[in-house]
């Protein structure tokens, strides 16, 4: 609802004359200009020029229509934008919000405040001053303060809040966020503040600079309250608000395009306190590893193995990554139906507890895609035991402790390309709100890449930059120069370890020979490819109970796979030579198929006439014993 009706009509009847008048007097001028010829008058008659009257006239004009058509020039504090300063030219459409604001939806979330009679002063962001006397009429006892906020500079874009690389290591430069102003905050006790948030019809509504602003102005606006009083905060906007910023569970209650926080004032001042975007590290490189303890019970790590049994491996040794580095967290993995009970008796010798789950199709998805049922990462939110989970992949090694992320918020992850974060090691916040979110707008929001990462990037488009160390990719980028890769290969190997997270792209170790990299051996995949890092593995591999480490067997068809890639790696003469190698890893004489003659299966490699199925692995029985640790 905006100005009553009459009012709005009468104004255009305004503005209508004022037009007329202008066009009459502009008329007149040229009229006159276009019967006198131009001559130079002396100085004393210079203000009788025609061609001046027509410049003043149209300047004159052009300025009283303008402000007319601001729609504030009525009020008596002539902004333009209550919630914004004046700048000449009027608003910035990036603040402006189409919404038509339902005043009914407001009324009844103010009526559901038990503090509303205690009410001294109630802050309006981005209103028009027509619907600041609204809000007056709604609540008249209370004062009512316009907040005043400058508007961000133009040159601050998504893109440079959120780079696609910073200089971590701070050897060329020192990475530094572009400045958002900060909103005054008043001398009087706000226990309200309302904001009007924009929220555009475009697939990057939630990647908006101005609408990013006012909602972290209104929680400095909060978190500056100096009292023991609850502050409260009011969206209106079509769009939900940062969900990592302002949190399901502090929402009291929404009607419509009506949103009412009531949050904690404290975590607020927190989060605050973090860079605006992804622009510097939130968690500074060089700083001193602090021993995090907030309540361990209630944190952990997790991660999820769903139709992929051959993954199982790789979370027994990541486990055993996790304890060798020091951490006693707990150690959750959601799994479903497809994961026998054998291998489930590995991952709990391991020390993982087991979480059965329903998968989560992608909607977005091709049947027995490689993502048909990725979303079912969204089961993470539903682990509300615990208050930090600190989500993992399978395929990657802990080397050294990282339970200080537990002092991280939601959602605290590395750079991966673009404005996006790698889910790889996020750091999370279980909730089943949150978790209902994720699945409200499931057929809605679409995946950058087709896979749960890209949808979390839709969804947490506000989130903070943990050092790349702490989720550090086994890849060499093309084009990397030889210096670069050397490093790389130095920081895969060093001892003690400079890396805190080693994740393993390409084929897995534990699905290669033990002996090399067999990346090397397929020429899209060499860009993953290190012995030095491959090695590494092997070694947290063989310190594990020797009870774990059938979870690790080769199967028939891998072998013929492997062999097969040396075999076209020989016949295109790498230069590298891995496959010149002689193999000598014993899984290859262990045999855990029906029928093991994987060399007579690579005489048929390739072919379109034959099936493996007779080569199909048995279900051990599970092994029985208790976690190891």
């Amino acid at each position: 609802m905006g100005n009553p009706p009459g009012a709005v009509k009468a104004r255009h009847r305004l503005f209508a004359s004022i037009e007329e008048i202008c066009r009459r007097r502009l008329q007149r001028v040229k009229v006159k200009a276009s019967e006198k010829p131009f001559h130079i008058q002396d100085r004393n008659s210079c203000c009788k020029f025609p061609l001046l009257k027509l410049v003043l006239v149209i300047v004159f004009c052009g300025t009283f229509v303008t402000l007319l058509y601001s729609p504030d020039v009525y009020s008596s504090n002539h902004l333009p934008h209550s919630g914004s300063r004046w700048i000449w030219g009027g608003t910035d459409p990036r603040y402006v919000s189409d919404l038509d604001t339902n005043w009914d939806d407001v009324m009844k979330v103010i009526e559901k405040l038990s503090e509303q009679n205690d009410y001294q002063g109630i802050g309006l962001l981005n209103f028009k001053n027509s619907e600041v006397t609204y809000w007056k009429h709604l609540i008249p006892d209370a004062t009512h303060i316009v907040l005043e906020l400058d508007y961000a500079a133009r040159n601050v874009t998504w893109d440079s809040l959120y780079p696609e690389w910073i200089d971590e290591e701070q050897e060329t430069e020192v990475p530094v966020c572009p400045s958002l102003p900060k909103i005054e905050v008043p001398r009087k006790r706000l226990d309200l503040v309302a904001v009007k948030l924009p929220c555009r019809n475009e697939g990057n509504w939630s990647r908006d600079v101005a609408r990013l602003h006012l909602q972290l102005a209104s929680a400095a606006l909060a978190a500056s309250a100096k009292g023991f009083y609850h502050v409260h905060l009011l969206f209106i906007t079509r769009c939900f608000p940062i969900p990592n910023l302002f949190t399901c569970k502090e929402l009291v209650i929404r009607e419509g395009n009506v949103w009412l926080y009531k949050p904690d004032l404290n975590i607020l001042r927190e989060k605050l306190q973090l860079p605006v975007g992804s622009c510097e590290l939130a968690l500074p490189l060089k700083s001193k590893e602090a021993v995090y303890s907030d309540n361990p019970q209630r944190e952990a790590y997790a991660t999820i193995l769903h139709s992929a049994h051959v993954y199982v491996c790789g979370a027994i040794a990541a486990a055993q990554s996790i304890r060798q580095a020091g951490s006693t967290r707990d150690l959750v993995i959601l799994v479903d139906e497809s994961i026998s009970v054998y291998h489930r008796s590995g991952l709990e010798a391991a020390g993982w507890k087991i979480r059965t789950i329903q998968r989560i199709r992608n909607p977005k998805a091709e049947k027995d895609a490689y993502n048909e049922w990725n979303y079912s990462k969204f089961r993470l939110w539903q682990l509300t035991e615990y208050d930090k989970i600190i989500f993992i992949d399978a395929d990657l090694l802990i080397l050294r402790n990282i339970d200080f992320l537990f002092g991280m918020p939601e959602i605290s992850a590395t750079g991966n390309n673009g404005t996006l974060f790698n889910s790889g090691v996020m750091v999370i916040e279980p909730s089943n709100c949150t978790f209902q979110l994720l699945m409200d707008h499931i057929n809605e929001i679409e995946s950058y890449n087709g896979g749960d990462q890209g949808y979390l990037n839709e969804i947490f488009t506000w989130w903070h930059r943990i050092p790349k160390h702490m989720n550090f990719l086994k890849h060499f980028w093309f084009g990397d120069e030889e210096e670069i890769k050397q490093k790389k290969t130095h920081l895969f190997g060093a001892e003690p370890p400079i890396l805190y997270v080693l994740h393993y792209l390409g084929v897995k170790p534990w699905l290669c020979f033990k002996d090399y990299d067999c990346n090397w051996n397929v020429d899209i995949f060499q860009e993953f490819a290190s012995d030095v890092a491959h090695e590494r593995w092997w070694r947290v591999h063989d310190a594990m109970p020797e009870q774990l480490h059938q979870f690790c067997m080769l199967q028939s068809k891998q072998k013929a796979q492997l062999e097969f890639d040396r075999r076209e790696a020989e016949k295109a003469n790498y230069s590298d030579g891995h496959w010149k190698i002689k193999v000598k890893d014993r899984r290859l004489n262990k045999c855990i198929d029906n029928l093991c003659s994987w060399k007579s299966m690579l005489r048929h490699w390739g072919e379109s006439n034959w099936t493996d199925d007779e080569f199909a692995v048995p279900t051990p029985p599970a092994i029985t014993m208790a976690s190891l640790y």
